[in-house]
């Protein structure tokens, strides 16, 4: 069976096969991030990838790929005589799993002889391995911070530097990176977000007729790999054949003053931050020049390459849509575009033998019939559009008077129910807030925590595969027991067995659970009440969102409780789950702790060591039922008794208070917090010192 599907066999995926041609093409462009729901072959196509690029040359024996072409490479294999042997051999595609180790990704010391032979020997990672390939990281959303670090690090210097365990190391880490991921499963860190060159969305087709070819085309594959390959060896092969010429081509391609004044003016028009995206699309538009045969960019180059390169770049917060506005960049580029100078020789006509009879000029995945209901001008899928701000919106007559009249109507059997839908404000960056004690959770950017990643604190002995290696406790463990063991004093190395074996301890940071528990009855004046707990919850979710933190939304009104927001860490979910709430009727507080308890019960198993923090904000009645207040008080009692980090936020207001949150408090063994208005400010300043 061929090891991967063929690339041009991959239909209804045409912006996604030119982003990553054009980045093989130019590896300066940056690489490629992809973002589509599951089961859009998007690992399908990159894996597939690297059998349609050309080979490279590499001087053999190296395990850096050095080119030989260089003067002075940057391989600590040399240095290299001029007439070294030079060898051949197919571009690599390297996957960096979500959740490799430091060492695996940098390299480190080559244990196995610095134990048995007492030799320094740095092994090489899998930045080593990717230099002059590719680098795919697959769910790249969900990559440790550290591992994200790392990653920024060789991308912005070209290099990877290792300084660890008594090694010091350095060796070029040239690559294209390219990522897939479900923007469902949480976003992806800004910084990271920013070194992707290109940006592609993916969605399934929604055409029965292409739904049938994909279908079609892999049930083929599947009962027979190889005739499946024969069947598009010549199409493989055209597209190898068209990204060598273009590779050739692309540093000939003349980037005149007319393109680049209109690169500047479509960056300018769409407000992205910095320059990057400028270089970016400038790259791209010469490799797409170059991709179609031309030496001078035109303005088809510029807007595809725009199309790829600014989507991801525009958004000014995590709420944002990603995704360009074409009939506004139409009109940036406008049609005074001119002459483009005839090519020298027979360039052109060369590219377009080398294209071959059956491959689009401007989609490299697949020939024109193959790809019938997904031309250039089909409307991409985009996510729904997040809340807008609210700012300027009435705030309503929801004041104190409003909010005690709307707790007698709430109150009162058969009463009509007046239900409001509230929105939030501009979110704001919240204070960090940090859950107290030290845990042993998910890697994160929060709270304190004993993680696999952070600075030593001490070692233990080795009780599982994983972990990282303390060399010096390890030979401070084996030393004692050098003559037991035979090894007399100056006769070499020493002898190490299993049992000396210690693993650093290290404390870093923790991503924790932020789970808000609302009430949104007719007692708590919701319209402004509700508008500004959304606010706060939006603006703790962009916070949490850097953090790799989850967040999650329970609400209670009229005769139950709902989980509006599951605990994720998806800006774009979250805002859009937000953005209708309801508000309004009696108060169902015994439901909403029952649900409550379910949720944690349910987070516990499926993430175990992520600690969570309840924050129930409520004026504490409770008019749902029979022996309503009894019942949530004993709901109440039952989920304190569990342990969970609590904290009651009292939104009663009026001159006579009943006290009821405080009641309520004291029966969840919470921290109780008067507060007249959940204020966006006060809320998470409360939960900040709940911490």
């Amino acid at each position: 069976m061929p090891q991967h599907y063929p690339f041009s066999a991959v239909v209804g995926s045409d912006d996604m096969a030119l982003a990553l041609t054009l980045s093989t093409i130019s590896p300066a462009i940056g690489g490629v991030l992809v973002r589509g729901e599951k089961g859009t072959a998007k690992s399908t196509m990159v894996r597939a990838l690297a059998s349609i690029l050309p080979p490279i040359d590499v001087i053999a024996g190296d395990r850096f790929s050095s080119d030989p072409r260089e003067a002075r490479p940057l391989s600590p294999d040399g240095p290299f005589a001029p007439d070294a042997d030079v060898e051949t051999r197919p571009v690599r595609l390297v996957e960096l799993p979500v959740g490799a180790t430091e060492d695996r990704v940098l390299g480190s010391l080559h244990l196995e002889k610095a134990l048995s032979e007492g030799v320094t020997e740095y092994e090489p990672g899998l930045l080593a391995r990717a230099h002059r390939g590719i680098l795919y990281v697959d769910e790249v959303n969900l990559l440790h911070d550290h591992l994200v670090d790392l990653l920024l690090d060789a991308a912005a210097m070209g290099r990877s530097t290792v300084e660890r365990d008594g090694v010091s190391v350095e060796h070029a880490a040239r690559f294209v990176l390219v990522g897939t991921m479900n923007p469902e499963e949480g976003e992806l860190r800004p910084q990271l977000l920013d070194r992707f060159g290109l940006t592609v969305e993916v969605a399934a087709p929604r055409d029965p007729a292409t739904r049938v070819e994909v279908v079609r085309r892999r049930l083929a594959y599947e009962t027979d790999p190889d005739a499946f390959a024969a069947r598009f060896a010549d199409d493989e092969a055209s597209l190898t054949d068209r990204i060598q010429a273009a590779q050739k081509l692309v540093e000939q391609v003349d980037l005149s003053d007319w393109a680049l004044l209109k690169i500047a003016e479509v960056c300018a028009a769409f407000e992205v931050d910095g320059m990057r995206a400028d270089i970016v699309t400038a790259r791209a538009a010469s490799a797409h020049a170059a991709w179609n045969g031309r030496t001078a960019v035109t303005r088809d180059d510029i807007r595809a390459a725009a199309r790829l390169a600014l989507p991801h770049r525009r958004r000014r917060n995590p709420f944002d849509a990603p995704g360009i506005d074409e009939d506004l960049l139409d009109r940036i580029l406008g049609d005074d575009e001119p002459e483009p100078p005839v090519p020298d020789g027979d360039g052109e006509a060369e590219a377009d033998e080398d294209a071959g009879p059956d491959v689009s000029a401007d989609t490299p995945s697949a020939s024109p019939s193959e790809r019938q209901g997904h031309g250039e001008g089909e409307p991409q899928a985009q996510n729904p559009t997040p809340p807008q701000a609210a700012s300027d919106q009435a705030q309503g007559e929801a004041d104190s008077s409003a909010g005690e009249a709307d707790s007698s109507a709430d109150q009162t059997a058969g009463g009509t129910e007046d239900v409001t839908v509230a929105s939030a404000q501009q979110p704001y960056r919240p204070k960090l807030f940090t859950v107290g004690g030290t845990g042993a959770g998910e890697s994160g950017r929060r709270s304190r925590a004993i993680t696999e990643t952070g600075r030593r604190i001490g070692a233990a002995p080795r009780t599982g595969q994983g972990g990282s290696i303390h060399l010096t406790e390890t030979i401070r463990a084996a030393a004692p027991h050098q003559l037991a063991r035979g090894r007399a004093t100056g006769s070499g190395g020493l002898d190490f067995r299993a049992s000396d074996l210690r693993l650093a301890i290290k404390e870093g940071h923790e991503s924790n659970l932020i789970l808000f528990c609302v009430d949104a009855s007719g007692s708590m004046a919701a319209r402004r009440r509700m508008e500004q707990v959304k606010t706060a919850i939006l603006s703790l979710l962009m916070d949490a969102y850097q953090r790799r933190d989850k967040v999650g939304l329970i609400t209670f009104r009229a005769d139950g409780a709902d989980l509006a927001l599951p605990p994720t860490g998806s800006i774009d979910i979250a805002a859009a789950r937000l953005a209708d709430l309801p508000a309004g009727g009696r108060t169902p507080l015994a439901e909403a702790l029952l649900k409550t308890a379910d949720v944690l019960r349910l987070e516990r198993v499926r993430d175990p060591r992520r600690r969570p923090l309840l924050v129930v904000i409520t004026d504490g009645r409770a008019t749902y039922g029979d022996r309503a207040l009894e019942r949530a008080h004993q709901v109440a009692a039952h989920l304190g008794a569990t342990g969970v980090a609590s904290l009651v936020i009292d939104c009663e207001t009026g001159k006579f208070k009943m006290g009821l949150a405080l009641q309520l408090a004291d029966h969840l063994m919470a921290e109780y917090v008067p507060l007249g208005e959940v204020s966006a400010s006060a809320l998470t300043e409360v939960v900040k010192g709940a911490a």
